[in-house]
């Protein structure tokens, strides 16, 4: 018998395991959850490793755990802030939005993020229809989630999938044109088919131009690199440097990855009370505090969701190379 997941493991698990099963006993015994408790485990169901600020806030997650408490998460920003990365996101727009205008690539003088604007709008090659209708695509998965120009709740600014059928933490591949594309659906067909040959945790891989769109997260770490393959891929070029990094595709590049594996033996530590060999953070385990029933599954909780990301499971690595459906192949 299968012991269904709970929706806290949304981010890393898709099925339960035997640390999985022994770290939801932790959270019986201390029931019912308190709402600050139950919003820090919220955090941790939130936690992606594979976005640019992840470091920061596993930190504020640790601090969060130490205290009891916490006024962070997605949003709580106050207004008026502005993070760099959102400037890069905007001169993405803006430079793609340019060249689909009509502007020569050397006239748009913005950088996106290290890269000049007209170095990345040199990929793309000479205009053409289909060219400008990927473009559009691009452009509009960058919008719908940045809140610029628009609310990313505002309807204007959605984003249709290409070729993915995607909901929270669940997603299947689509067979057949959405509707949404059915005015240039050989454009689309063309998109899906169109292969960038790279690699996925170090083996050969082929992957639908499609998807790199699909999955262009703004706030993934290495969106501009991965910006610049989609746009070697619509002009043409479809055998990059460097392989697309994507949610848990290629997650064994993960700048933060030794950060992290720090983090996740010193929540052992605390959680445990056992010695490790292992390198540790004791500033971290400072800030932890004393241990607590409480305080113990939340370390275990996130232990566990970081270990899950840096190795997943193989049904989930599976998902994570974004092959695409067998019919494109």
């Amino acid at each position: 018998m299968t012991t269904s997941r709970r929706i806290w493991w949304r981010n890393c698990a898709l099925q339960t395991d035997s640390e999985i099963i022994s770290i939801d006993g932790m959270e019986d015994r201390i029931a019912p959850i308190g709402a600050n408790v139950s919003k820090i485990r919220e955090l941790i169901s939130n936690l992606e490793l594979c976005h640019h600020k992840a470091d920061r806030w596993v930190y504020n997650i640790v601090e969060a755990i130490g205290s009891g408490e916490t006024a962070k998460g997605l949003g709580s920003r106050s207004p008026g802030q502005h993070h760099p990365s959102e400037t890069v996101w905007q001169n993405a727009c803006a430079a793609l939005s340019a060249w689909r205008a009509g502007s020569p690539s050397t006239k748009v003088d913005l950088p996106v993020g290290a890269i000049p604007a007209a170095q990345l709008l040199a990929c793309l090659g000479e205009h053409s229809p289909l060219k400008e209708w990927q473009v559009q695509r691009v452009i509009e998965k960058i919008r719908s989630l940045i809140h610029w120009p628009r609310s990313c709740e505002d309807p204007a600014a959605q984003y249709a999938w290409i070729l993915m059928s995607v909901g929270e933490y669940e997603f299947s591949y689509l067979n057949q044109c959405p509707d949404q594309y059915k005015e240039h659906e050989d454009f689309w067909w063309m998109t899906v088919h169109t292969m960038i040959h790279d690699t996925e945790n170090g083996d050969e891989a082929d992957l639908s131009l499609a998807l790199a769109i699909d999955m262009l997260w703004p706030c993934h770490w290495r969106f501009v690199e991965n910006l610049r393959i989609v746009l070697d891929a619509i002009g043409g070029k479809l055998n990059p440097e460097k392989p697309f990094a994507a949610c848990g595709r290629n997650i064994t590049l993960l700048p933060i990855r030794r950060r992290m594996e720090i983090v996740s033996n010193t929540l052992k530590v605390f959680y445990s009370a056992a010695d490790s060999d292992r390198e540790v953070d004791r500033d971290l385990l400072a800030l932890l505090g004393k241990p607590t029933a409480v305080k113990k599954w939340l370390a275990a909780s996130l232990d566990k969701t970081i270990r899950l990301q840096l190795n997943p499971p193989a049904d989930l690595r599976a998902i994570s190379a974004l092959s695409g459906p067998e019919w494109i192949k």
